[in-house]
């Protein structure tokens, strides 16, 4: 007999399976993803967590005539098989099809907690169209409740009784629970009626029908596999007894759950309870696992999906990671923030270490910033742990809250640069744009493991003003030492002879600008390539040495518009220093999937393009170059 899969044309075809053929099913589409998705996309666990979710969506709601808006697109994998995608071999990679954009997308999945906001627009902008037939569903991370636009939206919508918008709740319970000594327990959020979270229906659902779905929340237990509450849960419910509702009665929401996430009948049958209330209503599922590998109760016979391949070497996360550790033995004052990426951004050594010196606030960008600010007030040194591309969702709270009052914070960047194969929400290309304007504030760029040490050193014994590391993804390169120090600028390469050009090396590009310098050197163009360290604010050292040349380079991995090129561009200016200067960046725009080294290279951001060009503005126009070499 052919697979079950094989069979599906869309999502018409999945709802004329009979219900008893969807546990197979299930097992059929993990052991697809598990096979089909390549090693460098992960966050499999998400996908493989939600399985029965998304055919249960698929069975209710007519997608894409009904929206189905995913929070965060790592949970999507299996929308899009669904939904006509079996080819996931390109995922992540250069040529990979922009899914988003097709029929069953709705939108481009780059932050956690926008589902609901958009979901918003959809349901308001369907009413105002005339589209009363139509309903959007928003499918949200648990851990997305702890950021505050998710709130902001809550709000909104509890105001619009008549929206029909159903919200869906995926909470994964790791298995085993982790320690929450010096965190903050996110799953208290949401504190379920008293015995309704406790309840377990005594016969699990045959075929779902919707002849006599009630009309309103109440019951909404009745005959629905619900899920045992954890121990940390139980003890909540009995510390809130007084409490007789659950926080989405007490907004008005029809509330179904919590539901066992791994029962399609079951979350089948709520969702049609909850699309048929009319207006926004919660539908709470949980499943239990390893979040990198999905849940622990696969169907026999499943594939476990595979991490994303770790890099060869150490890494620039584990070097911070390992710093950090050695910062917090030698000083009690250092504590850690993260917003929910406890591992990712290296924090999980120093939490083991000291676990009451990290706070993990969620998914909370915006408190994580103005909680460091008040950490500093109060006498310790925080350091914000988070990828650079998210301290974007902060950037009011590092001016207003951080800077304006002088606290001593530090910010760790993580995945800064050009990330690649993460795509065009994550590439860390906006920090040394958007962080310029910030009075103060000053930003360190490490080349190397070595520097990268040296500078969270520096950046922590810094208390009147906040101060930023950052640093790409990937392994870490053996060390650059330097050849000499000018006014606290490091010197790289001394040219031979007369230099005629100043090249300005921005953290880890210095490899890439050593190689130009090297191109140059054998063309007879003389070269001295330095690395600021701080790059903002100027060294006035570079101002100086700037008015010895005939011009100067920069080379970063941020993008061209605001950068540090155009940082050092003003301050020449500032300090009447005439020589031109050449800016070499990211390309300012969203860039595609692709590796690290595809997306510098489109950017221009190789040896020989950078010493072409250099050598294009240096040779008059009736001589040969570089690039009539190539």
């Amino acid at each position: 007999m052919a697979p079950l899969l094989d069979t599906l044309s869309g999502p018409d075809t999945l709802r004329a399976v009979p219900a008893s053929r969807l546990p197979g099913l299930a097992a059929e589409i993990r052991e697809f993803i598990g096979r089909a998705v390549p090693r460098q996309a992960g966050h499999l666990g998400p996908d493989l967590g939600v399985v029965e979710l998304t055919l249960a969506l698929h069975r209710v709601f007519d997608s894409p005539r009904d929206r189905l808006v995913w929070d965060t697109g790592r949970q999507a994998y299996v929308h899009e098989l669904l939904t006509g995608r079996r080819d996931f071999t390109r995922r992540r990679r250069r040529s990979e099809p922009t899914w988003y954009a097709a029929p069953h997308g709705a939108v481009e999945n780059a932050r956690t907690a926008t589902a609901l906001s958009y979901a918003d627009g959809f349901a308001k902008a369907h009413q105002l169209l005339g589209l009363h037939d139509r309903h959007v569903v928003a499918v949200v991370d648990w851990d997305a409740l702890a950021c505050g636009m998710a709130w902001e939206a809550l709000n909104n919508l509890a105001a619009s009784r008549d929206l029909p918008l159903v919200i869906v709740i995926h909470e994964a319970v790791p298995t085993p629970a982790p320690a929450t000594d010096g965190l903050t327990d996110r799953r208290l959020l949401l504190r379920p009626a008293p015995g309704r979270a406790d309840r377990v229906a005594p016969d699990r659902l045959a075929e779902p029908s919707t002849d006599a779905l009630p009309g309103s929340a109440a019951g909404a237990g009745g005959g629905i596999t619900l899920v045992q509450a954890p121990p940390e849960r139980a003890q909540a419910e009995e510390r809130s007894r007084p409490t007789p509702r659950s926080l989405f009665d007490d907004l008005g929401f029809g509330y179904f759950g919590p539901l066992d996430g791994q029962d399609a009948v079951a979350l089948e049958v709520a969702l049609r309870r909850a699309k048929a209330l009319g207006g926004p209503a919660v539908v709470h599922c949980v499943t239990r696992g390893d979040p990198d590998t999905g849940p622990t109760a696969q169907p026999p016979g499943t594939v476990r999906g595979p991490r994303s391949a770790e890099p060869s070497g150490p890494s620039w996360t584990s070097v911070f990671s390992e710093e950090m550790v050695r910062l917090g033995g030698e000083r009690e004052d250092i504590v850690g923030i993260t917003a929910a990426m406890l591992r990712p951004v290296g924090l999980e050594a120093f939490a083991k270490a000291y676990p009451k010196r990290v706070f993990d606030v969620g998914i909370a960008e915006q408190h994580a910033v103005t909680s460091a600010a008040g950490l500093a007030l109060g006498g310790v040194h925080p350091v914000v742990a988070v990828y650079a591309t998210f301290l974007n969702r902060a950037f009011d709270q590092v001016l207003m809250d951080v800077a304006l009052h002088g606290c001593g914070v530090t910010f760790a960047l993580d995945r800064a640069g050009a990330t690649g194969n993460d795509g065009p929400s994550h590439n860390g290309m906006w920090d040394m744009s958007i962080l310029q304007v910030v009075p103060g504030l000053r930003v360190a760029a490490p080349r190397d493991g070595a520097r990268l040490r040296a500078l969270l050193r520096e950046a922590v014994e810094v208390e009147d003003a906040p101060t930023v590391v950052r640093y790409p993804k990937g392994a870490v390169e053996a060390d650059i030492e330097s050849v000499a120090s000018v006014g606290g600028l490091d010197v790289l390469v001394r040219a031979r002879g007369v230099s005629r050009v100043l090249l300005v090396s921005v953290g880890a590009m210095a490899r890439v600008s050593l190689e130009a310098a090297a191109l140059l050197a054998e063309r007879g163009v003389g070269v001295t390539v330095v690395d600021p360290r701080w790059v903002k604010p100027v060294n006035s050292a570079l101002v100086g040495l700037a008015a010895e040349h005939e011009l100067v380079a920069t080379v970063e991995d941020n993008g061209r518009v605001g950068g540090v090129g155009s940082a050092i561009t003003q301050a020449l200016r500032d300090a009447g220093v005439t020589t031109p200067l050449r800016d070499f960046g990211l390309l300012q725009r969203f860039c595609e999937h692709g590796s690290r080294d595809e997306v510098l290279a489109e950017a221009g951001l190789t040896a020989h393009r950078i010493a072409e060009t250099v050598e294009d503005v240096l040779t008059p126009d009736d001589q040969p170059s570089l690039r009539g070499a190539s």
